[in-house]
Parts: structure tokens; sequence; C-alpha cells
């Protein structure tokens, strides 16, 4: 193919389409100048994205403003109408996850589609995925693409597992992309996006002052994979101003006492994991997922993160008997306390307490004033 003359690859390339086209260009230098062509990037995107007409006829006006457009092309730079068409291609695969994006879930705040979003450009047939860079001291690059991925309310878990990982030792850093497509089909052109951030709060005074946080709703997912051991939304949850102990207010959502707001795990509950070879569970941990929404129904505190329930001893209250075991989480805005009782004659654990501290310092600043 070397040998053949320009006109004839250029002929070969006319039959191609885009994503085709732009393989071919990596090719070579000379495929990648030919694979620039005006003329058949301007085909290609008339074809995508002029208005389709099924019985309509062309009158003489819009004839003669094709051909006018069609002379241009001669006149723009190599390239120009593949950039076009990329940046048109981009575009329109943005608008079209926009729009699956738009409805809300009222208990997280987030899309109501995201596994629908996730499914429109799933890896295996447009290119989102996510993948991880590895970078060798010897500045050689390994990207690894994820090998499985699993939706939940509030939090996707995506999972990495192969025999071709190189050894830690060798490596300088790793990177985390999100990576999503520019033609929806079955090969991919891929482009970086960095990560998901809250949109800007704007502080707003409290205007009840009998209450300190009133109104908030929490929803929290306990799972592993595709297993969800409990997923619940509890409702206009307050606390009185004044309770603060040790820099946090405190939230109860579950209370001890009362036996009708307790919560059963639902499963054996284990963090799964899996490789090409081996797979098993780790005993008594989980994948915790928090969202807590303000008054307003606007993310307060945000968090995705591995637990692991440790035992507390046996149960010395009346209405339990059984073993005791908490899950606790912190981290720079809150924490989380879960208090759990196993129930040995029904073989599964029971919330029995549910406890959220969030700092001072955060709701200072969600509020613009000193709580």
């Amino acid at each position: 193919m070397e040998r053949m003359p320009s006109e004839i690859l250029l002929k070969i390339f006319s039959y191609l389409d885009a994503v085709t086209l732009l393989c071919a260009g990596c090719v070579n230098r000379r495929f990648y100048h030919l694979a620039n062509d005006n003329f058949i990037w301007f085909r290609i995107y008339t074809t995508a994205f002029s208005p389709k007409r099924c019985n309509w006829k062309v009158n003489s006006a819009e004839k003669t403003a094709v051909s006018m457009k069609s002379l241009s092309v001669e006149d723009k730079e190599a390239g120009y109408w593949k950039k076009e068409f990329i940046t048109k291609q981009r575009a329109s695969v943005k608008a079209a996850l926009a729009q699956v994006l738009q409805p809300v879930n009222p208990d997280t705040g987030l899309p109501v589609k995201t596994k629908e979003a996730l499914s429109f450009s799933f890896p295996r047939i447009s290119g989102l995925c996510w993948v991880i860079i590895l970078k060798a001291k010897n500045g050689q690059e390994y990207v690894m693409e994820h090998t499985d991925l699993s939706v939940h309310d509030s939090s996707v878990t995506i999972m990495w597992y192969g025999k071709n990982w190189p050894q830690i030792a060798m490596l300088s850093a790793l990177d985390l992309c999100g990576v999503t497509p520019v033609f929806m089909d079955r090969s991919k052109t891929p482009s970086k996006n960095g990560p998901y951030k809250l949109p800007p709060h704007t502080p707003l005074l409290d205007d009840h002052p009998e209450y300190g946080l009133h109104g908030y709703q929490l929803h929290v997912d306990m799972h592993s994979g595709g297993i969800s051991y409990l997923c619940g939304t509890f409702r206009n949850l307050f606390t009185k101003k004044g309770s603060i102990e040790n820099g946090y207010v405190k939230l109860v959502v579950i209370r001890f006492k009362n036996n009708t707001e307790h919560l059963p795990l639902i499963g054996k509950v284990g963090l799964s994991w899996r490789t090409d070879v081996f797979d098993g569970c780790i005993k008594s941990c989980s994948i915790m997922d928090v969202t807590l929404l303000d008054e307003y129904g606007k993310p307060f505190w945000c968090f995705s993160s591995p637990v692991c329930m440790r035992s507390s001893g046996p149960s010395d209250g009346p209405n339990f008997l059984g073993q005791t075991y908490c899950v606790d989480y912190v981290d720079l805005e809150g924490k989380v306390h879960v208090e759990l009782v196993w129930i040995k004659e029904t073989e599964e654990y029971f919330i029995v307490s549910l406890v959220l501290y969030l700092r001072t310092a955060k709701i200072n600043q969600w509020f613009g004033t000193a709580y």
C-alpha cells in the first residue's frame, strides 16, 4: 500500500467510516495527512449532521448553497472538517447524556437514570469506562481498563483485576481517569474527565432559631458488589440547637430505645472480591454510601467508603440477646456510628442505633454563620 498513488488511497479512504478513518490516520505520517482530507471529512460531516429529508425534494436554492459550501472545502486548512466533525460529535454525545441525566432523585439529589446513562455508553458498546494509568519509573505507562462495575443509588463500584499488572516496585505514580467516548459505536476515541465535584453552595441563613438542623434527609446504602444489605431513606431529621459535643452536632437517625426504628441487614455481610483465578469474601465488611441532604434538598454531606463491623461485646440490654457490633466512619466533615446486634436465632444483624456527628465547622461554612 505504500507504493499506491495518493489518489487511489484517497478513493479507498472515502469508503471508510469516521472511526476507521481515524485509525487509518495512526498508521504512519503519509496516512495521517491523507486521512485528514477535507473532502472526505466534509462528506462525513454533512451525512451525519445535515437535516434528513426522506420525501422532500431539494430545490435549486438548496442545491446552489451545497455547491458553494463544497467549493469552499478547498480553502480550509487540512483537517479542518475532521476537527469540526469531532467537535460536533462530542457535543451531541454530551447533549444526549445530559438529557438522560436530567431527572433528579429526591432521595439522593443525584440523577434518577444514572444506571441507564452508564448503559447508554457501556464500555462494550461505546467506550465509557474508568481506567487506571500506572506510570513506571522508566517512563513507561500501563493503561488498565476496569473489568467490572456495579451501580447503586448513590455510588458506582468499579473493579480492576488481571494477570498483566506491572510490579509495584517499578511504579512511580497512579492516575485514575474517567474516559468518555467521542463516537457512539463499538470503537472508541477516549478523552479524560476529571473527578466529579459538587456544585458550588451559597450560604443561607437559618430562619428557624428554635432548631439547629431541621428538615434533613439521609439516604444510606450498605452493599458489596451487586448485593445490597441495607438501602433506606430517613426524612425530617432534626436536632435542637445547643446539642454540640466536642465540636460535633449530633443527629440521631435510629434510636436504640425505639424498637420500631430498628432495621435488619439482609443477607450474609461480606465484601466480595475476585480475580481471573480466585474469588472470595472479606467477612463483616461492606461499602457504605451516605448522602445527607439539607432542608432544601441539596447534598450536604456525601461519601462512599469501605467499613467493617467490629465486635463490642455481648448485649447488656433487656431487649436483645446476642453479640453486639459497631461500624464507625470518620472524615473531615463528620462521623457515623452504627450499633448492631447479631440475632443468632434468625442469623441476621439488626441496626439498633444510627447516629451522625457533623462538624460545627462544616455547618458554619454551609450557613455562613457561627453555630
